[in-house]
Formats: C-alpha cells, sequence, structure tokens
C-alpha cells in the first residue's frame, strides 16, 4: 500500500456517461479531475443499456415502417435477420472494448484510475486496483458519487439460484432464447419484450400492475394491444411464487395458482437499487445501500436534510434516484461540473430555478421514450399527475392518424397525442404522443414547457407541411375549440 496521497481538485466515482460529464465541465472550469472506475469507462448506457437496447429494437422498427408504407411493403420479403441484429449491436458497444472511451477522457484532460473507491474520511478515498494495489486520494474541493444503480431482485423463492437476466444479460446476449420470462410491466420489459419477440422468442410478462403505469392510459393500453399482436403471452396481475432452473437449464416458474412457466431464460426487470453498498459510506456518516439524496445543485443532504458540512460530496445519476434517465443525469452532471468549478474558484452561483446551476427540469420536465412498438413519447406531467399536483387544468387529446403528413408517413397511421394545459397560465404542463416515430416530436415539446411559452405564442410556431409535426397545430386547434364552447 502506498502511503503517498494524490489531491485533486475533483475526485469522480465512477466513469459512466454521467461521471464523464461532471469531470469535463470541470475541468473545463478550471480544475483538476480524477475519475475512478471498476468496470467500463462509459458506464450503462453504453454497454448494456441505452444504445445496445436501441440496437436491437431498431431492425424490428424500420421493418415494421416499411410493411406499413404500400410499395414498399412488397420490397420487405424476409425475416429478421438476428445473427446480423446481434452483431450491428456489437459494434454499438464496441464489443464491449472502451479503449475509445478512454481516449475521450485523455483527450479531455481528466486523469482515469481504475479500481474500486471507497470513502475513508471527508473528502478522502481508498482505491483498490485491479493488480491489488492501493491508492490514497484527496479531493482539495469535491468528490462526486456516479455510481449509478443495479437490477433489483424481488424475493422469490428460488429465483436468485436460477441465474436470472437483468438488464445486462438482455442486451448483451450473444444468442436468443426460445422462450423468455419476463418479470416486471415496466420499460425495461416492455422495450425486450418488443425485442425478443420480433427475433422469434416466446415472450411472457408477469406484471402486477398494467404495463408502463406512470404513462397515460392510453400508452400503457397501446403498447398492451400491439404486444399482444406481437404474440406476447401478457399475465397482467400475476406474479410468480416459485422459480427453478434444472439440470439441464431450464427455468420453471410457477404462478399463484400453481401454473409453470417453462423456458430458456428468466429476466427480472422489476425496479432498480442504489450502487451504494461498497462505497464506505458509514466512514462519512451516511447510510450504506441508500440513495443519495441532494437539493438541485446536486450537492448529497445528510439525514438532516441539509448538504454535508463543508459542502463537498455531489451525486449524479441514477444514485441520487431524482430521475433514472441518462439524459437527466447528463443534464444533472452538466449543472453539477459547472457548480464545482464555480464554487471552487469563488464565482457567483446560480441556483435560483432554471439557472445555470441547478437541475430544476429534474421535477416537471423530464422527456422519456419508450422504444414500443408503436412507440412512447412523453414529457412534463401526465394528466393525472397534474391533477393531483393541484393544477386547474384542460386535457386536449388528439388522433395522429388525422395529421395529413401522418398519414403520408404510414399507411393507415395509429397514433394518439395529449396536451395537458395549465387552465391558469395558460401553458402546457404536459404532452405524450404515442405512434410510429413520434419520438422526433418530443424536444418542441420539452421546449415548450421548460420555456413556458404561452399559448397565445404557440398558435405563432407553425409546423411545416405535410410533417407529423402538424399534430401541434390541432392540438391547438382542439384546445380552441373546447374553450370557446
Amino acid at each position: 500500500m502506498s502511503t503517498d496521497v494524490k489531491e485533486y481538485d475533483l475526485i469522480v466515482i465512477g466513469a459512466g456517461a454521467i461521471g464523464e460529464n461532471v469531470a469535463d465541465r470541470a475541468v473545463q472550469g478550471g480544475l483538476s479531475a480524477l475519475l475512478v472506475e471498476a468496470e467500463l469507462v462509459g458506464g450503462e448506457c453504453s454497454y448494456w443499456a441505452c444504445m445496445p437496447s436501441k440496437a436491437l429494437l431498431r431492425p424490428a422498427e424500420a421493418v415494421h415502417s416499411a410493411q406499413h408504407v404500400n410499395g414498399a411493403k412488397q420490397a420487405v420479403t424476409g425475416e429478421i435477420d438476428v445473427e446480423a441484429v446481434l452483431k450491428r449491436r456489437d459494434s454499438f458497444t464496441s464489443n464491449w472494448d472502451d479503449s475509445g472511451q478512454v481516449a475521450w477522457v485523455k483527450g479531455a484532460g481528466i486523469e482515469l484510475l481504475r479500481g474500486h473507491a471507497v470513502f475513508t474520511g471527508v473528502k478522502e478515498l481508498q482505491v483498490t486496483t485491479p493488480d491489488g494495489e492501493t491508492v490514497r486520494l484527496r479531493a482539495r474541493h469535491a468528490v462526486t458519487a456516479s455510481t449509478g444503480s443495479t437490477s433489483l431482485l424481488p424475493d422469490i423463492p428460488g429465483l436468485a439460484d436460477a441465474r436470472p437476466w437483468t438488464s445486462r444479460e438482455a442486451t448483451s446476449a450473444k444468442s436468443v432464447p426460445a422462450r423468455l420470462v419476463i418479470i416486471g410491466g415496466g420499460v425495461v420489459a416492455a422495450e425486450m419484450a418488443t425485442a425478443y419477440s420480433s427475433f422469434g422468442t416466446r415472450v411472457t410478462i408477469l406484471s402486477r400492475s398494467k404495463l408502463l403505469a406512470k404513462e397515460e392510459d392510453f400508452a400503457s393500453l397501446a403498447v398492451t394491444e400491439s404486444l399482444r399482436e406481437l404474440g406476447v403471452d401478457l399475465r397482467i396481475g400475476e406474479s410468480a411464487t416459485e422459480v427453478h432452473r434444472d439440470a439441464e437449464g431450464i427455468v420453471h416458474t410457477t404462478l399463484r395458482d400453481g401454473t409453470v412457466l417453462d423456458s430458456e431464460e428468466i429476466l427480472v426487470a422489476a425496479g432498480r437499487l442504489p450502487r451504494t453498498g461498497d462505497l464506505g459510506l458509514e466512514a462519512i456518516g451516511l447510510t450504506p445501500h441508500q440513495w443519495l439524496e441532494t437539493d438541485d445543485t446536486l450537492l448529497v443532504l445528510g439525514d438532516d436534510g441539509k448538504p454535508l458540512p463543508g459542502e463537498w460530496l455531489y451525486a449524479t445519476g441514477d444514485v441520487n434516484h431524482r430521475v433514472l434517465l441518462t439524459h437527466q443525469g447528463k443534464y444533472q452532471a452538466r449543472a453539477a461540473g459547472d457548480v464545482i468549478a464555480a464554487r471552487a474558484t469563488g464565482q457567483a452561483v446560480s441556483d435560483a430555478p432554471w439557472g445555470r446551476h441547478v437541475a430544476t427540469a429534474d421535477h416537471q420536465s423530464v422527456p422519456q421514450v419508450t422504444f414500443t412498438e408503436p412507440p412512447v413519447a412523453s414529457v412534463g406531467l401526465t394528466s393525472v399527475a397534474a391533477e393531483k399536483a393541484g393544477y386547474r387544468t384542460k386535457v386536449v387529446d388528439y388522433e395522429i392518424g388525422y395529421v395529413a403528413g401522418a398519414s403520408v408517413h404510414i399507411d393507415g397511421y395509429k397514433g394518439h397525442a395529449r396536451m395537458v394545459v395549465d387552465e391558469d397560465r395558460k401553458v402546457v404542463l404536459g404532452v405524450t404522443f404515442v405512434g410510429p416515430d413520434v419520438q422526433e416530436l418530443l424536444t418542441s415539446a420539452t421546449m415548450a414547457i421548460v420555456g413556458e411559452i404561452p399559448l397565445d405564442r404557440l398558435w405563432h410556431v407553425v409546423p411545416a407541411y405535410p410533417t407529423i409535426s402538424e399534430v401541434w397545430l390541432r392540438l391547438l386547434e382542439t384546445y380552441g375549440r373546447d374553450a370557446s364552447a
């Protein structure tokens, strides 16, 4: 063990996309920064989540689109080439080689240390490297935990011993199982059911509640109906009571009524847990295995609800449990890196809502796409959430298929849009789109919500014709008719 202590202005634990962004912004602000990473530089999104999952989903989406455009569908005569899909997926993960990401880190002026970090005191860490060496670190100004989250394993007898898939195994699989049972009804469950059913796998979903329960009801219903059309066996309101993998590798999942489902693999997609159990949080007065709650500048809060003494510890990304989405974590990272640099160099901190150094959008302006067939794109509050929050609202619905651009885009286009309006301020609180390629409408909706653009001004945002974006005009027209009725 080295007795020397290496010092940096900022130490970031976790070199995923979020940690990289924290360090990059701090370096741009004039600080020195060290990334500590125990796995692959680039993190979950690059190798086991966003990128590989979308690579698995895209081929079937492209085929589905072509099959619904007359003149193009006649050219689509074959089946999905699963081997080619997996090979394409591998290219997006660089075959799980992080050398490209390491080169980026170096080029950005950030130092990298591979190993597992634990806190030993305030602003102090100890890192055990892959070769067993121990390195002592001290931060002059701040430490940021960007350690992410891991899959929750439900307490079902036999499940842990059955070697279940998590999202990692599902997105990195080298072959496709003939049968797959999925436990859960959220985004991962719905997306992986979509992907694997397109590969010819017989998929069964066990979900305690409706699919995509946090979305608008019509979005949940559209995805439910679509998955059934794809041949997915949906068991809503059902759960497993026991799981067993036999000597031949077959998984036997027993349901509450005694029914047994046999499959080659079982995927657990039932929630996430923070990666904080082995960080040595007890050395700095925090509780291991807990989410790291933060204020809007991403400073970690203690049990008293106040930042830790010295205001030195930050948490960004999944680990703070604000929003478990990569793009939102990167947004937090930009705010955190900038405010760390500002505080370290004595600059003014812009911490009022929507200021440079806060993650205000985390609260009611979060965009998300679920890449099912059809995709669901939403931002802001749902109609139910807005009502619960106490807003006086008007809900405006429109069938996207009525829009000329949509009818040209896909024959028999089926889709739905909903806009939730704050009637007191006449601004948009939330928007949900369901239908082919609606993900490309989401940034315009996000701008409307974050910018709190009054409906009077939105009338002057003219959508090009004929595009699916014309749905914005139709929503406003429908709102206007409703308002004058």
